[in-house]
């Protein structure tokens, strides 16, 4: 990490639906210290073993779309019924104590962050190929295939939104994946702003 950091980092991490994505997530936040993944505010409710304020953060959906209406959210969604969103009040304080944050959002989120955060950090996580990508999503054996194509179809479309982003990591194998990933984070971490680069020479000169 930066000998100094003004600010903390907001990594923005999308992929279509069998790109890798969660396991990667899961084990870039094990091996990389400093880094937290944003807890959403979600209308569900939590399900066994979950705990307010880890998994999520449970609210009423009559209070989630408060929230929305006040502005609280950065991004939000809707999936099966329920409510998701990232809570700008939450972003601004972790970043404010030098936090850098991992976001698991969708390209409609990505571009909702970017909007409100400039600096923000853009990965997008891509299949090797369509057939492995099919593949995958096969072996999880939870969907028909009407689920399936669908999700492909849907994962050509978010593929090509892959342009937008900062950085692109080809998910060919999970080793791989989170050593690019990693490298990522760490160049950000040291690219310094004019300031701060200012505040390192004079700690160093001094």
């Amino acid at each position: 990490m930066s000998a100094v950091k003004e600010h903390g980092n907001i990594f923005v991490i999308s992929s279509p639906s069998g790109g890798g994505k969660s396991s990667l997530i899961s084990r870039v936040l094990k091996k990389v210290p400093g880094l937290t993944l944003a807890t959403s505010h979600t209308s569900r409710p939590p399900r066994a073993g979950e705990k307010d304020g880890v998994e999520y953060r449970f609210v009423t959906r009559k209070e989630f779309l408060a929230m929305r209406r006040e502005g609280e959210f950065v991004e939000w969604v809707s999936l099966h019924g329920h409510l998701y969103g990232t809570s700008r009040r939450e972003l601004d304080r972790l970043t404010a104590q030098g936090k850098d944050i991992l976001l698991d959002i969708d390209i409609r989120g990505a571009v909702s962050v970017a909007s409100i955060y400039p600096r923000a950090v853009s990965v997008f996580i891509l299949p090797p190929s369509l057939a492995v990508l099919e593949e995958r999503l096969r072996k999880r054996g939870s969907e028909s295939e009407e689920q399936i194509r669908t999700r492909l179809t849907t994962a050509v479309r978010e593929m090509r939104a892959a342009t937008r982003y900062r950085y692109c990591i080809v998910n060919r194998t999970l080793s791989r994946a989170v050593a690019e990933l990693e490298a990522v984070i760490t160049a950000e971490r040291l690219h310094l702003s004019p300031g701060a680069a200012r505040a390192l020479l004079r700690k160093i000169l001094s």
